[in-house]
């Protein structure tokens, strides 16, 4: 059963109850419950089909669920109502900035969709570009620029209206490591700022880490939901990586010899010990001269986690009940 006791906590703003959605014979979101605190980042994490993008999707309002409620600030609300719409600020997976427009411009744009005009407008949008520190590029057309300031542009577009709730798909996907880490150096402060609540969707380990909890999803299912510390303090132990020209065999030798659970991972063997430091040498004497490429020592990481928890590496995709796309003809 999923672990989602919190001691001391606060009545949660938005509080998801059974939420489900099918396609065709086959489960993508199965029964999700889930409360998301006021003022913290909740991450959704899982692999490419663990029914992330799906919740995503039917929390935005853009996919009808099959069953489930939701209630928002103690009030149960149906997800099409534009009552929880108002609400909600939503960045997609994909850019959806207009590359012909100015930053300016499109913010202004994103403020009349939510029915900001006239001065009350112009403010939020000067403030915006304030808080994500690009007010000396606001005349400047999108188009030309990096893809991590087109995303801090995106993430100020979604605040620009004052929701409450940010939902964000795979918020840093093709970032490099800098505009990965400006990005979230700018969501922080937005969050202190605007007194923002946070509901993103990853599969990167690094990510995951920056969060303030994390609700881990496999195959449609929640199987844990805590903070990336408690989540690491599960493993108990530290990760020996051992290389080899046969993974498989290695990691049945490993077994074997030394009666510990060994698994290959990404064409490595991953061995969870307690003292790590204390089996580098019984693991190397164990095997002849050249049977080991290489032996590393490192603590767990989400990664890891997330491999106990399922028994699948994070990286990797599970098959997926959403549809296809169409081709265009």
């Amino acid at each position: 059963m999923p672990d989602t006791s919190v001691s001391t906590s606060p009545a949660p703003l938005l509080h998801i109850e059974g939420l489900t959605r099918r396609f065709r014979d086959r489960v993508a979101v199965d029964g999700l419950t889930l409360s998301v605190r006021p003022g913290e980042i909740l991450g959704l994490l899982g692999p490419n089909g663990a029914g992330k993008s799906t919740t995503f999707q039917m929390l935005a309002g853009l996919m009808a669920p099959d069953a489930g409620r939701v209630t928002f600030a103690g009030r149960a609300l149906a997800l099409s109502d534009p009552a929880l719409r108002r609400q909600l600020g939503i960045i997609f997976q994909r850019g959806s900035l207009d590359d012909l427009l100015t930053a300016r411009e499109n913010l202004l744009l994103g403020a009349r969709l939510y029915g900001l005009t006239g001065e009350r407008a112009r403010a939020r949008v000067e403030a915006m570009l304030a808080l994500i520190g690009l007010a000396d590029r606001g005349d400047e057309r999108v188009g030309t620029w990096s893809g991590g300031m087109r995303r801090r542009l995106e993430l100020a577009r979604a605040l620009v209206h004052q929701p409450r709730v940010v939902l964000m798909d795979e918020p840093t996907q093709g970032l490099d490591e800098a505009a990965f880490r400006t990005f979230w150096a700018h969501l922080k402060r937005l969050r202190d700022a605007e007194g923002l609540t946070v509901l993103l969707t990853t599969h990167r380990a690094d990510e995951a880490e920056v969060c303030d909890r994390l609700a881990v999803l496999d195959a449609g299912r929640l199987v844990a939901c805590d903070t990336p510390a408690a989540l690491a303090a599960r493993m108990g132990g530290d990760i020996l990586s051992l290389e080899s020209a046969d993974a498989e065999a290695l990691a049945r030798d490993v077994r074997e010899k030394l009666a510990l659970e060994a698994k290959v991972v990404d064409g490595r063997v991953q061995v969870e010990v307690a003292q790590g430091h204390a089996w580098v040498p019984r693991v190397v004497e164990a095997f002849p001269a050249g049977r080991l490429s290489s032996v590393s020592l490192r603590r767990p990481t989400l990664a890891d986690v997330f491999l106990q928890l399922t028994g699948r590496a994070l990286g990797a995709d599970v098959p997926t009940a959403e549809p296809a796309p169409r081709r265009r003809r």
